[in-house]
Order: C-alpha cells, then sequence, then structure tokens
C-alpha cells in the first residue's frame, strides 16, 4: 500500500522588524530569539516556503494614531465591511507599525530570504485589519484574500506549519486558518 501523500509547507509569519526588539513599534520579547529555528526549518524540503509580511499603508484603521482621542493597546475600534455594512467587529488598535516602505515593516534582514519561495503581504487594505494571511475576518461577503489558499492547492500542499511572531493574533489567525 502506498504511502499518503506528504507535502508540507512552511509558512513564516510576520517575522519584521517591528515584531522584534531592540527598536520595534510592537516588539514581542525576546522575538529575535527565534531567528536560528526559523533558518534551520528553511532548510528543510518543504514543497513551499513563504515568508509574510504585515504591510499596511500610513493611515491605517488598526492604528490609534488614525482615531482622534483612542491610545494603542487599551483602545477599539468597529471594523464594518464595506461591502456589507451589518457585518462588523471590535479590533484592538495599536501603535503604528509595518508602514509600506518603512524600515520597520522590512523582514528581519538576518532571515535567509534566499530559501523562501513567495513573500506574501498582507493588511494592505486601509480599512480592514488582516490578521490572517489568507483573508480578513470579513466574510459576507469576504472581503479580501491574499491567494495563499489558491497557492498552496496549487503547488498540491498538504499540511502546513506555521511559524513567527506574534502567536497571539497573527500566527493563531493564519493556523486557523490554514
Amino acid at each position: 500500500m502506498a504511502e499518503p501523500a506528504f507535502e508540507p509547507a512552511l509558512i513564516i509569519v510576520d517575522f519584521q522588524e517591528d515584531f522584534c526588539p531592540p527598536s520595534g513599534a510592537l516588539a514581542v520579547a525576546n522575538g529575535r530569539s527565534i531567528l536560528t529555528t526559523l533558518n534551520t526549518l528553511l532548510a528543510y524540503p518543504f514543497v513551499l516556503k513563504i515568508a509574510t509580511k504585515d504591510w499596511h499603508p500610513a493611515g491605517h484603521i488598526s492604528f490609534a494614531s488614525s482615531h482622534l482621542g483612542k491610545e494603542a493597546f487599551t483602545s477599539f475600534a468597529t471594523i464594518t465591511n464595506p461591502q456589507n455594512p451589518s457585518e462588523k467587529y471590535e479590533s484592538r488598535l495599536w501603535p503604528d507599525h509595518c508602514v509600506q516602505g518603512s524600515p520597520g515593516a522590512e523582514l528581519v534582514r538576518e532571515l535567509d530570504l534566499s530559501k523562501v519561495d513567495r513573500i506574501l503581504e498582507k493588511g494592505q487594505m486601509a480599512s480592514v485589519e488582516m490578521y490572517s494571511a489568507f483573508y480578513p475576518p470579513l466574510s459576507s461577503p469576504r472581503v479580501g484574500d491574499s491567494g495563499l489558499s489558491a497557492l498552496l492547492k496549487e503547488k498540491g500542499v498538504t499540511d502546513v506549519y506555521v511559524v513567527g511572531l506574534a502567536a497571539d493574533y497573527c500566527v493563531a489567525a493564519t493556523a486557523e486558518d490554514a
């Protein structure tokens, strides 16, 4: 009997300067400490190796600075589906981070990008938050799609390994959507 197919993909979520010490706007404590592990994983024979980037335009809805009188970490904003005003959710507000073209939006330079097959940018819509590398949480109708699901299917991926920063937001949302 033939072995079942095993075509794994690796998704490295948001290993960017703004999520790492010493100067990241949303630095995860000891965030850089996973670098060696990530580069080790990149050496394994995954069918597909993807690195994601939070890639926000200036004035993004998730930035506290975009909401008068709101503070990062403690304030929330209501995010509304632009195609269905009855679909809404509350989202925590953050300091400005991973602004397109800024040094903080760059992947950590010591990450071995020569072994990454694709860099996927997410969070580009100014009015919608996108923690997951697959889709924003608005689904009636779905607002945006990174194309990641289609890419995984195209490559025949059977299993997905999700790693990166920060586990409680973007990594978790990506793993749940995988």
